[in-house]
């Protein structure tokens, strides 16, 4: 997997939170849950591509730039192997 890529898609998230988008608490709750699972030591589970792809479903219509890098996150990590 792409390391470099994925920290650059890690970065990009990282901006969509502090954007001050109008994201709701519990949503960034949320995306820090699933940045911190794919940034720990080890290998990301299946269950964290499940969560990454309902985020992106829900932010879909009301973030799309947000979702897009969701499902690149998801691109990566399933050519990675998970």
């Amino acid at each position: 997997m792409g390391e470099g890529k994925l920290r650059e898609l890690l970065a990009r998230l990282r901006e969509h939170l502090s954007a001050g988008s109008a994201l709701r608490a519990e949503d960034r709750e949320r995306l820090n849950t699933v940045m911190e699972a794919i940034g720990a030591p080890g290998p990301a589970g299946p269950g964290v591509l499940l969560r990454i792809e309902r985020l992106a479903v829900r932010f879909e219509a009301s973030h799309p730039a947000l979702a897009e890098t969701l499902r690149e996150i998801i691109d990566m990590l399933g050519k990675g192997g998970i």
